[in-house]
């Protein structure tokens, strides 16, 4: 039913008078225009006047410039439509002048012309193609029965190619969501793995446990994920964060347990420990300790606070057993000294003694080796030295009696004799044969007296060297 301004239907008023002239509506029955995108449902739009100017020019022309260009209007206020299949008739104008009326239809062209490129303007800049492709098939399937005058079939194109402008976007937006929810799925599905490593494999507690809040923090970034992928990867990861927190709790039992034993393992080494402390077999004392350490070392930790109260009383054990015999080594070790220094002063005196009398010798180095063991034991470092130089004594006391009864010794003596009266009487045969001229067997005789000679010198001097 073509649009008209009149109340009711009849022929055409006379001019009207001030106040009378009713604003021009909507055609009966086409409803409110809808609004562009994120409007209120509901509300009336007037795209002339709440739309903002186009950014740009639009490459539809206005209608209002040159209204004849695009309609015409009969005497009694019918407006046509003009379009290449002929006049089509949008509405009744009763208002005012006919012209006025083709004017009006001509602004609500202006209007969807000003909608179109607020829409356009949206799309290059970025707005919600989806949104943006919504308001735009609204005005395209209504601009064909819409009544309004101007370049209906350029606006359509217009029209169509925004539509296709955003359908690019959308599809540009899907591939982008996609591309999101794609590299989201990734991220879960990485930290997922993770998870589920850390659950078989860390047995890092503290760290692994750090990073599983980690793991959730990041996690709950991570946006675009569909609902059934979101709750399969958090189930993969609840279930890893459930194990890991298993083996981990089970752990801690496990070395509450050990710490348990490892008490009172330690609290047996300490009794021990102690009943040893005032001991003074010091050698089997001290490698039973050593013993006790290493049993210590193997027992392992009980909780912190009864280790080091176990500990605070083994060391102080032990400690009270390596000073009572450090006090009784210190004391051994000043006695040794003194012993060493009267075994020197010992020694010197020895060293004095006269070797010349033998028997002599001999008693004075009984007195020292007498006093010699009276005195004690002396530093290890000493022993050797000072054994050395007794020794050095001894030997020479031994030599001194040894010479005296070779001297004495009557064989030796005997040997000299020999030889001497050898020497008598070959040289006894040499004068003999001097005298009866026979010079060969003199010097026979000489040379075998000079031998027997040199045996008794030797001879001699052995005797009086010993």
């Amino acid at each position: 039913m073509p649009e008209t301004n009149a109340a009711t239907p009849g022929p055409r008023p006379g001019p009207p008078t001030p106040g009378s002239i009713p604003k021009p509506g909507p055609p009966p029955g086409a409803g409110p225009r809808p609004g562009p995108p994120g409007a209120r449902p509901g509300a009336v739009h007037t795209p002339a006047a709440a739309a903002p100017p186009a950014a740009h020019p639009s490459p539809v022309p206005s209608a209002s410039a040159d209204p004849g260009r695009w309609g015409r209007a009969d005497d009694d206020g019918t407006i046509h439509l003009i379009t290449p299949d002929g006049d089509r008739v949008i509405g009744s104008y009763q208002a005012g002048p006919p012209a006025e009326g083709l004017e009006h239809f001509a602004k609500r062209f202006d209007a969807l012309i000003t909608e179109t490129e607020v829409l356009a303007a949206r799309i290059a800049g970025g707005g919600d193609p989806k949104a943006s492709l919504s308001a735009l098939r609204t005005l395209r399937a209504g601009l064909d029965e819409a009544h309004v005058v101007g370049d209906v079939p350029g606006l359509r194109d217009r029209i169509d190619e925004l539509v296709g402008r955003a359908e690019e976007g959308v599809a540009a937006a899907r591939e982008e969501r996609d591309r999101a929810r794609t590299d989201a799925v990734a991220r879960k599905e990485a930290l997922a793995v993770e998870a589920e490593k850390l659950a078989e494999d860390s047995t890092q507690w503290k760290q692994a446990g750090d990073r599983f809040k980690v793991i959730l923090d990041e996690w709950r970034t991570i946006k675009g994920v569909d609902r059934k992928t979101d709750e399969q990867l958090w189930k993969r990861y609840s279930k890893a964060r459930e194990v890991f927190n298993r083996r981990r709790g089970s752990h801690f039992a496990d070395l509450d347990r050990q710490r348990i034993l490892a008490k009172d393992r330690k609290e047996e080494l300490v009794a021990q420990a102690e009943a040893l402390a005032d001991s003074e077999e010091w050698s089997s004392t001290a490698a039973a300790y050593r013993d006790l350490m290493t049993e210590w070392k193997a027992a392992g930790r009980a909780h912190r606070e009864a280790d080091d109260a176990l500990w605070t009383r083994f060391r102080g054990a032990q400690d009270r057993f390596f000073a009572h015999r450090n006090e009784h080594f210190a004391a051994r070790d000043a006695e040794f000294a003194a012993n060493a220094e009267a075994k020197k002063q010992l020694l010197d005196e020895a060293e004095r003694i006269k070797f010349s009398d033998p028997d002599s010798a001999r008693a004075a180095l009984r007195d020292v080796q007498e006093r010699w063991e009276s005195i004690g034991k002396v530093p290890r470092d000493d022993i050797r030295t000072l054994e050395g130089r007794l020794r050095a004594i001894e030997v020479k006391v031994a030599e001194a009696a040894d010479a005296q009864w070779r001297r004495s010794d009557p064989e030796a003596q005997a040997r000299v004799e020999q030889f001497r009266v050898r020497v008598e009487q070959f040289e006894a045969q040499a004068q003999k044969a001097e005298a009866s001229g026979d010079r060969r067997r003199a010097e026979q005789a000489r040379a075998q007296a000079t031998q027997w000679r040199e045996w008794l010198e030797a001879a001699e001097r052995s005797v009086d060297e010993l």
